[in-house]
């Protein structure tokens, strides 16, 4: 691989992951593992076999296959037809790449976008790790994920993937003021159908995401996974009615009481938009801000957001919502999640978008990948330029046309 300048701080784009693939810091046995390749990350795949495990665990100071010998209770062969993974019981996948890192590079990982919607939890460790998540500095050796279906009896099948690596170096994160002058320059939130004219966006460690508890259009504000549903298999697309798994939950005047332990899809207020040259992460739950969790997946890609002009600008966040032992009240507007951002060492060669594939550029309430499209889910369509369309009803604030949000600092 040809040596780059280090000093460059941020993520690493598509084309740095490709040279990295190219030059073995990146191996499979795999021919074709440029094609996982997406503009901020790469796509990591299930090895053949996976193993029942008694408990959760990190490695610490083993590898993990001698760690592994404690908590296997057995094994399942996902290669062939794949396997069925049970509900709330956790299995270990050793993944077919590996790594062998220069120094200066490390790493993150975080479940894909339809992985968090189907509520199938997942996270990578790595021999001698102590966090989740989390590639070291310079790592060489194998990544093993953890994981959990939680609302879902799944079938699983070796190649597929569930979870993204992005690799970086040096110090990328944005702090606030570096945040706010970024959308001064180049706008990374917009108001929703639900927005008010006085609406604006906050900074505090991270750009605060809120919850569209309006129904707007659609009347329902989001689903609920269903308890005792069917075998779903994880490689299919658009094979599944949405009603044999999920339920609609309505709010009541802009409010709505989360379940104990029930899982919900719900939408950001906001309108995401992350630059080209910047990618962006949901922050992981604080604990101060309620009993629930919110972060699942998380992974933003550089041109997230983009659309064509005449569109609403930006795309709202689907949000991956579980309270916690007890019921849990949400009301509209109410601030739940953050996105932190990061810069680039580069801009990506490609960026997210429908010209690679990317499925929800124009996402509104949209399930994952596995599901046939729910209508209902979706916006009516915008008015475009030069297409003459039947005009909608828009909240105030909420016109495609409308300025981006001004983002200020809050406590």
């Amino acid at each position: 691989m040809k040596r780059r300048d280090q000093s460059v701080e941020g993520v690493l784009p598509r084309q740095r992951l490709a040279e990295l693939v190219s030059g073995g810091a990146i191996h499979t046995d795999d021919p074709d593992l440029v094609k996982h390749l997406q503009p901020a990350s790469v796509d990591l795949t299930l090895g053949d076999v996976a193993y029942r495990l008694r408990c959760s665990f990190l490695p610490g100071n083993q590898p993990v296959r001698e760690k592994l010998l404690d908590y296997e209770m057995g094994q399942v062969d996902l290669s062939g037809d794949g396997a069925v993974l049970e509900q709330n019981r956790p299995y270990l996948i050793p993944l077919r790449e590996r790594l062998r890192l220069p120094k200066g590079i490390r790493g993150r990982t975080n479940p894909r976008s339809s992985t968090g919607r189907l509520d199938v939890f997942t996270r990578v460790i790595t021999d001698y790790g102590n966090h989740f998540d989390e590639v070291r500095d310079g790592y060489t050796g194998e990544l093993f994920l953890e994981v959990v279906p939680m609302s879902f009896t799944v079938k699983a099948k070796a190649g597929i993937t569930l979870n993204q690596l992005r690799l970086l170096t040096g110090q990328a994160r944005l702090t606030d003021d570096e945040l706010i002058e970024l959308s001064t320059a180049d706008p990374i939130a917009f108001p929703g159908q639900s927005s008010a004219v006085e609406d604006e966006a906050y900074v505090s460690d991270g750009l605060f995401l809120s919850v569209d508890l309006s129904g707007a259009d659609r009347k329902f504000a989001g689903y609920r996974a269903k308890p005792s549903s069917g075998l779903l298999e994880l490689d299919r697309v658009n094979a599944y009615q949405v009603g044999d798994f999920w339920e609609r939950v309505y709010p009541d005047d802009g409010r709505l009481i989360l379940g104990p332990d029930q899982f919900y899809l719900l939408v950001s207020r906001e309108r995401v938009r992350i630059p080209p040259g910047y990618a962006a992460e949901m922050a992981a739950y604080d604990p101060t801000s309620g009993e629930l969790r919110t972060h699942y997946a998380g992974f933003f890609d550089p041109g997230f957001g983009d659309v064509p002009d005449g569109e609403w600008m930006g795309t709202p966040a689907v949000l991956e919502v579980r309270a916690h032992n007890v019921p849990f009240a949400l009301e509209h507007g109410q601030r739940l999640c953050k996105l932190t951002f990061e810069r680039m060492t580069e801009k990506p060669d490609e960026l997210y978008g429908s010209a690679i594939g990317s499925r929800y550029q124009r996402q509104y309430l949209t399930l994952s990948r596995q599901f046939l499209p729910d209508q209902a889910g979706k916006p009516k369509p915008r008015r475009m330029k030069g297409v003459e369309q039947n005009p909608l009803p828009l909240v105030s604030g909420g016109r495609p046309d409308s300025p981006p949000l001004p983002v200020t600092r809050r406590d």
